[in-house]
This record gives structure tokens, C-alpha cells and sequence, in this order.
């Protein structure tokens, strides 16, 4: 089917038609045409547009960081995605720090479960019971700060070690690199 209503279309991504009208008022997605009757109608090319529209959404860009991308395709684009993937990664971050400090919490009332997180201790515990040593912990480190340094300095945070000792392991890092 390439021509549909505006019902149909919403139907068809599980928006609602309240929404489709919104995205044609901000100039977002314009029907292709009226109906005889004067009711829009929708292509296979609207449809797709909508899809990815929904795909942008879905990832949690605003609508005019929407139409930015959709008007303006390229390093433009890039740039959003790259700001919003960067977004992400700090709230990952502040998530896991929440749970390390409620996992603290919890293991100091009597009478609950213990709740683990992976933190720096089980980590390293990981790592020796894989068969890795000091160095071999250290050449990881390493390889991690050169071929992605800020996911490296997410991913410490994560486990719950203070900035300060996050900062310390970057900097051997990046000196057991040269």
C-alpha cells in the first residue's frame, strides 16, 4: 500500500493521530497530499520518514534535533548523534554511582538481602581468577585508555572508584603506553 491516512499511518508505528498532526504543524512530516475530501494522505516515503523519525525518537533526540538531522543529513547529523551518545554514557555513568551508593545503603541495614555490584574489588577478583597479573591488569589498562579513553574513564567510574584514583590509573595508563 502506498497511500495511507493519517490513522493508518499512526497505527502503523504506534503513534497516536494527536502526534501525526503535531509532526505536521511543526513542519516535521507533511503529507504528500488531500484526499478528495480533504483529509491528508501518506506515501510509502512519508511512512519512511515517520519510521525513522519514531528511530530517532526511540534513541531520545528531541524533535528539533530531529528536524535538524532529517533536514540537513551529514556531519551535522554526526555531531547530534555523537553529543547524545556522549549524554548517554555520563548518565550510564551516574546510574552506576547511584547503585554503588544504594548498594552501601542496603548492606548497612540489618535484616536485607546483601545486593552486589560490580565494583573495583570484584573486578580485580575477576580479572586474577582469569589468570591475570599485576602487569597483565596494567597492559589492559593500558589498551584500554589508547584505543578509547573516555569509555575507559566511564567504565572506572562505573565500578564505583572515586575521580580521584580514576584520574591516577589514566595517568599510568597512558604512560605504560609509550
Amino acid at each position: 500500500m502506498d497511500n495511507y491516512t493519517i490513522s493508518q499511518m499512526a497505527k502503523h508505528v504506534g503513534l497516536s493521530r494527536s502526534t501525526l498532526l503535531y509532526y505536521d504543524r511543526i513542519g516535521l512530516l507533511k503529507p504528500s497530499g488531500r484526499s478528495a475530501s480533504g483529509y491528508r494522505r501518506y506515501t510509502d516515503k512519508n511512512l519512511d520518514r515517520l519510521q525513522r523519525i519514531c528511530a530517532l525518537r526511540e534513541a531520545g533526540l528531541s524533535l528539533k534535533e530531529i528536524q535538524q538531522m532529517i533536514s540537513a543529513p551529514g556531519s551535522q547529523s554526526s555531531e547530534i548523534l555523537e553529543r547524545r551518545l556522549a549524554e548517554l554514557g555520563k548518565q550510564a555513568v551516574k546510574i552506576r554511582q547511584q547503585q554503588h551508593q544504594i548498594a552501601a545503603m542496603l548492606q548497612q541495614l540489618p535484616g536485607t538481602k546483601k545486593t552486589q555490584v560490580m565494583d573495583k574489588t570484584a573486578w580485580v577478583n575477576l580479572l586474577a581468577a582469569a589468570g591475570m597479573d599485576e602487569q597483565a591488569m596494567r597492559n589492559w589498562h593500558a589498551e584500554f585508555e589508547r584505543s578509547a579513553p573516555e569509555i575507559h574513564r566511564d567504565f572506572l567510574l562505573s565500578l564505583g572508584i572515586p575521580d580521584a584514583e580514576v584520574k591516577t590509573i589514566r595517568t599510568w595508563s597512558a604512560l605504560e603506553q609509550a
